[in-house]
């Protein structure tokens, strides 16, 4: 456990079930994100985890794949007083998605490949390092791009016969050029054309931690520092990267966790 956070952990230790629980807005299951309302100057964390506050006390917390059936959520409160609420988890089942016919350089790289991977990887992690308060997850989302759902958030991945990790996203299969837009309004913080695993790849800060991806584009129209609205042009769907065909990989994060895009939108028409 961080030092940081013993004295936090050894209060808490003598504290009761709070006497109002905070009330969620959102999806508390595994990919799924919530929003909650705490007073303003209240400390707020999810599990050992800190999360970040507004002034107002709005918050958002973030599920994993493999979130379990609780979790814990404690609000400090500006007095120094600590209260503890345990979640209840709505649990997921996923599928086996098998692809074959891929350069297997692509399953197993080789060491140079892999220090280029860890070099694109550093950049996306810089990229979500300082989420900012824009409440543009507050909207409806829409869709990025339109076709036939070819890939599912948390299915487990085997490539070439070779089990990896799960897949984070939803991939829409659509024909090479295909636009691609942004769903909400944000800030772009990544804008790169040459990433080895997923080429052509965007990401776009909603606020409070919730950033959108948009992998494998055949064409990258935004650059970062810009300002998107919702339903603008960012890319074009490409099959760059690790990919067998063309198809946007549509992805979603809380700071470092994965969710599940799909949540946010109705059944594509």
């Amino acid at each position: 456990m961080k030092a940081r956070f013993l004295p936090v952990i050894a209060m808490l230790l003598s504290i009761a079930a709070p006497a109002t629980a905070i009330e969620l807005k959102g999806d508390v299951t595994p990919g799924g994100f919530a929003m909650g309302k705490a007073e303003p100057g209240a400390t707020v964390m999810l599990g050992d985890d800190p999360v970040l506050v507004g002034a107002d006390g709005t918050f958002v917390i973030g599920f994993g794949r493999d979130q379990g059936p609780e979790a814990q959520l404690t609000v400090i409160h500006a007095d120094g007083k600590a209260e503890q609420q345990i979640l209840s988890v709505e649990p997921r089942t996923y599928e086996i998605q098998r692809i074959d016919k891929l350069d297997q350089n692509m399953v197993t790289p080789d060491p140079a490949t892999e220090a280029r991977i860890k070099a694109d990887q550093a950049k996306v992690k810089e990229a979500r390092a300082n989420p900012s308060l824009r409440r543009d997850f507050l909207e409806t989302f829409i869709w990025p791009a339109k076709g036939p759902i070819s890939g599912v958030y948390g299915s487990q991945r085997i490539l070439n016969g070779t089990p990896k990790a799960p897949h984070f996203g939803t991939d829409i299969a659509a024909p090479e050029g295909a636009p691609v837009v942004a769903p909400a309004d944000g800030t772009v913080r990544l804008a790169e054309t040459g990433f080895y695993l997923t080429g052509g790849t965007i990401i776009i800060d909603h606020g409070f931690g919730i950033y959108s991806s948009y992998l494998h584009l055949s064409r990258v129209d935004v650059v970062p520092g810009e300002d998107v609205r919702q339903g603008d042009l960012i890319g074009a769907v490409g099959k760059t990267g690790r990919a067998t065909g063309p198809h946007l990989h549509w992805g979603l994060n809380w700071n470092e966790t994965r969710l599940d895009p799909a949540l946010l939108v109705p059944p594509m028409q």
